[in-house]
């Protein structure tokens, strides 16, 4: 009796070998995706914090020549959509036009940007920042755009409408 037991305890441990070591090499697949996951997770608050800190440390922004003196030659909502259309959709083709043409659209997208955000309440630091930090901000101020109703054209629009 004593080696029948045995036997099927052997037995058992061998027929269990495989899924116990297909459980060591998938648990530590599975620490690395968390790993991975809380890494995103302190990246993304640290970027709140940032961004968070830059609002903080540039205090309200006043946006003076923007706003024309007269309520009549501000232009509507309507108007300062489509315009950020028809340039969204020039800024996502200046890679056959020639780098003062990608600037000049650039900045009239930015200041179209900013008279949106000064329309819907979005506070934005395009005038303040240069570089990644500006394109970091421009998706940023698109996103919070975006969120309060504004279509704006974008890479991924565009490679659904052209299938």
């Amino acid at each position: 009796m004593p080696h029948t037991l045995v036997l099927a305890v052997a037995i058992l441990t061998l027929l269990c070998l495989p899924a116990i070591v297909a459980a060591i090499v998938c648990a530590d697949e599975l620490i690395e995706r968390a790993a991975r996951a809380m890494h995103q997770a302190r990246l993304s608050r640290r970027e709140r914090r940032a961004i968070s800190r830059l609002d903080r440390s540039i205090g309200p922004t006043v946006e003076v020549a923007l706003v024309a003196p007269d309520d009549h030659e501000r232009p509507t909502i309507e108007q300062i959509a489509a315009d950020l259309h028809r340039l969204g959709q020039q800024r996502l083709g200046v890679a056959q036009r020639s780098q003062v043409w990608q600037t000049a659209v650039l900045r009239a997208y930015d200041e179209q940007l900013r008279l949106a955000s000064a329309c819907l309440g979005v506070t934005q630091h395009l005038s303040e920042l240069v570089g990644v930090d500006l394109e970091i901000e421009r998706v940023r101020v698109e996103g919070e755009l975006q969120a309060r109703g504004m279509t704006l054209p974008t890479a991924g629009a565009e490679r659904r409408e052209q299938r």
